[in-house]
């Protein structure tokens, strides 16, 4: 018995070294490797919640790729990466790849973005109604031209299903390669509105700082009968939050993995107290507010 206890240690021991060895951390909620597919245009707030959470919990590595929603689903869709995170949720088609091999879906909501239109500061133009933006993606005349972060973007995809339209028109409608471009594109051009999200345009977005002082976001009204159709609002956490902005969108983590590990650790923390208040701190609207704690002291 003794023998055998003892043999049972030492192979136990031998297997704790050459994991240790192989480098390898244990697949947990906090810990192991997470490859993960971002759309670019809500990659700030994503990245910030990758940061700090990496900071609570040092064994959770992340392998991000970060690029516009038409570059990324066909690698979520082909089973290359199954978590992606998205201002959208998967359609009924796309949602066939994996039920039909049994594989749960786990979609979370953990922020709400809106999509903003920006213009040079010297534009005399402040407002825009989402009509003429409608009118111009279906290339009607209006004077005002649209330039999109991404032609491949969840942005384009959102108006274009909006306009009722398959591709660009052959005027006034225009793209970049990225959320940066256009910033620096509005900045230097007064003739152009452009089209990226909101979180793009924070005053955290230290890298792009000398730009976004040169541009201003426009306040849009809504078509009649519909929600913020009353007066022109701008995509403020308010605004956002109070759903009168209209350009919304919901933040979604999709998770594909089919089991419980980091990807899900990472779904069920950005609804956290922590994550929610990162959120709240970076100007979009948190899944849910966070109750404030008051403390009570006597003098």
């Amino acid at each position: 018995m003794r023998n055998f206890l003892y043999i049972f240690i030492l192979i136990a021991f031998v297997a704790c070294k050459r994991k240790e060895k192989s480098g390898k951390v244990e697949e947990t909620r906090t810990s192991g490797t997470l490859k993960i597919l971002i759309d670019e245009s809500v990659s700030p707030i994503v990245q910030e919640q990758i940061d700090i959470f990496s900071l609570d919990y040092p064994k959770a590595k992340f392998e991000t790729t970060v690029k516009p929603e038409e570059k990324i689903t066909p690698a979520f869709l082909n089973d290359s990466v199954r978590v992606i995170i998205m201002p959208r949720l998967l359609t009924k088609a796309e949602e066939k790849y994996y039920t039909q091999r049994g594989i749960r879906i786990n979609s979370t909501r953990f922020a709400v973005d809106g999509i903003a239109l920006i213009t040079n500061k010297d534009n005399i133009d402040s407002t825009i109604t989402v009509k003429e933006v409608i009118d111009i993606l279906q290339g009607k005349n209006s004077g005002k031209k649209l330039v999109f972060d991404n032609a491949y973007s969840s942005t384009f995809q959102y108006l274009k299903q909006l306009a009722n339209i398959s591709q660009f028109p052959a005027q006034g409608v225009y793209s970049k390669n990225s959320s940066s471009e256009v910033i620096k594109f509005i900045a230097e051009d007064k003739n152009f509105i452009g089209i990226l999200g909101v979180d793009w345009v924070s005053d955290r977005n230290t890298k792009l700082v000398e730009y976004l002082s040169k541009v201003k976001m426009l306040g849009v009204k809504n078509l009649k009968g519909k929600v913020g159709d009353d007066k022109f609002y701008l995509p403020t956490q308010d605004n956002l939050i109070n759903g009168v902005y209209p350009f919304l969108r919901n933040v979604n983590i999709i998770d594909c993995e089919g089991r419980d590990g980091l990807g899900t650790g990472f779904a069920t923390w950005l609804r956290s107290q922590r994550g929610q208040l990162i959120v709240l701190k970076s100007g979009l609207g948190p899944h849910k507010l966070m109750p404030r704690q008051i403390n009570l002291t006597k003098e």
